[in-house]
């Protein structure tokens, strides 16, 4: 084999280990189990969206609903986890370095147009930007729901990866910022009474003149970076943060079997389970609400019991 050859295959490997994707979600400290293709609509591998003009750019390459999403009320803690091939691993390459956001939608509008609110944005602080503090907290970052009204939602989390983005994608198409995102389906189940504001469209507001997507990390102040979308919504609760998974509460989340392609909706009807019983885990579809005295507490990614 060539040496040319082997460095390009290399380069390559290494790029694709430096990537990241939302995997799982926890809701007041209980894991969901993994969601891939179940209540996050998960892209087939975990490249990066660079094309700013690409409609892929809201909920990434493979925007279509997904059989679950995921009952939350307003005060609930939501809990995204990034990683790059598995849970519990790697979440992104310490290189990768940029800020994390965090945008909500009507699941109504599929992401397109001007639909998106930003509920969170973390970029440069205290000499350390948003990518590092992921790292170091298990690629784990939360958002506060507000006292949205009742109704389904979509999430959308997103890293941008600076490292790259001195030129433009439609400049350069081996260059460009990275864009790490995922859509996950949520349903607002309590009876609040804020309503979504007027958002923006990313494909009018994630340009390629925005300066929070065409950055040069080594050669600028990074205490001057802006991320792109705006400011954080009036809306949005007061405190997001990037960090580690809080105890386990007694306001546990609720999978919902969505009504895709003709298949019965699912419903618990309040059920609970009882102590020492299965609450949560991966594949897992039963109740996830413990019964009185009892909290669901993670132990793998494929168990999580009521104690």
């Amino acid at each position: 084999m060539k040496f040319s050859v082997i460095v390009a295959l290399l380069a390559s490997a290494s790029a694709a280990y430096a990537h990241t994707v939302v995997r799982a979600v926890f809701i007041n400290g209980v894991d969901q189990g993994n969601g891939e293709n179940t209540y996050i609509r998960s892209p087939p591998n975990n490249n990066p969206v660079k094309d700013l003009a690409s409609d892929a750019v809201a909920c990434n390459v493979n925007n279509r609903a997904v059989p679950k999403t995921l009952e939350v009320s307003g005060g609930d803690v939501i809990i995204f986890e990034y990683t790059h091939e598995r849970r519990g691993g790697q979440v992104i390459s310490p290189t990768h370095k940029g800020a994390v956001q965090l945008y909500v939608a009507p699941t109504s509008s599929n992401g397109q147009g001007a639909v998106w609110v930003k509920l969170h944005q973390e970029a440069y602080t205290n000499g350390q930007w948003a990518t590092e503090k992921l790292i170091q907290n298990g690629g784990r970052v939360s958002i506060t729901v507000p006292n949205l009204k009742a109704g389904e939602y979509l999430f959308r989390p997103e890293v941008i990866a600076l490292h790259e983005s001195d030129t433009a994608y439609n400049v350069n198409p081996a260059r460009g910022v990275q864009l790490y995102m995922e859509c996950i389906q949520f349903k607002v189940v309590s009876s609040g009474s804020v309503s979504l504001p007027a958002g923006i469209d990313f494909k009018k507001s994630y340009t390629y003149a925005d300066k929070g997507l065409v950055f040069n990390l080594y050669g600028s102040d990074a205490g001057s970076y802006v991320p792109p979308g705006g400011p954080v919504s009036p809306i949005a609760a007061s405190n997001p943060d990037i960090g580690p998974v809080p105890s386990a509460g007694r306001r546990v989340g609720k999978q919902r079997i969505a009504n895709v392609g003709g298949q019965p909706e699912y419903n618990h009807n309040g059920a609970t389970v009882a102590q020492f019983g299965q609450c949560g885990g991966r594949s897992y579809s039963g109740p996830t609400r413990c019964a009185s005295g009892s909290v669901c507490k993670f132990s793998n990614e494929w168990y999580s019991s009521c104690v």
